[in-house]
């Protein structure tokens, strides 16, 4: 039989833990590229998936980092990450210049399932983030507190810095044309392959 009283307490005695993970990772997170990511994918796409991807990539970084802590970093050489997330980057920026230059181009993003766009912003996400400075952070922290406050903290900071993103996407796709912001977009996406590249040689 579980000791509520007890565990109530434990509850209570995590919350500046949760708060103080919270602020340091939602800041941390404030301009990043994966808020830059939700931001340009909810632009063209539907909010809700785009959300809903990126939420449970942090979810799951954010487990692993708790559980693995820097045993995590060593699971994937940073050279092959950082190849699979460049030619990801790259791919949906070529993607993107494609479309703008069609006239069917405002069907084509319809077109894609929620899931296809779930799928898209998870993986994008997941791989931008395995290794980052706010896993570390994660890491870092559940290393010297409680862990399951930190996740708390962590996971909730980084889905509000991607429901940020998201709204300011889709209030950019009220200003600017899709064609225009597909070429935003791709060109945006390229540059982050290219730096993505460039810091194996840093």
């Amino acid at each position: 039989m579980p000791d509520f009283p007890t565990l109530w307490s434990q509850l209570l005695a995590g919350i500046p833990v949760t708060a103080t993970t919270f602020a340091l990772i939602f800041l941390a997170e404030l301009g990043d590229k994966t808020q830059l990511v939700c931001m340009t994918l909810a632009a063209r796409h539907r909010p809700w998936p785009v959300f809903l991807g990126a939420f449970l990539a942090f979810f799951l970084l954010n487990v692993l980092a708790v559980l693995f802590g820097s045993a995590l970093s060593a699971w994937v050489p940073r050279t092959v990450l950082v190849l699979v997330v460049a030619a990801m980057f790259a791919l949906f920026g070529i993607q993107a210049l494609r479309a703008a230059g069609e006239e069917e181009e405002d069907d084509a993003v319809e077109a894609q399932s929620g899931s296809s766009i779930l799928l898209r912003a998870f993986l994008m996400i997941f791989l931008a983030e395995l290794g980052d400075k706010t896993q570390i952070a994660v890491i870092g922290l559940a290393s010297t507190a409680p862990p399951i406050p930190v996740w708390v903290g962590a996971t909730l900071a980084l889905g509000s810095s991607a429901a940020l993103g998201v709204a300011v996407g889709r209030t950019l796709l009220q200003k600017i044309s899709k064609k225009m912001l597909g070429r935003i977009s791709g060109l945006f996406f390229l540059s982050l392959a290219v730096l993505a590249l460039a810091g194996l040689f840093w």
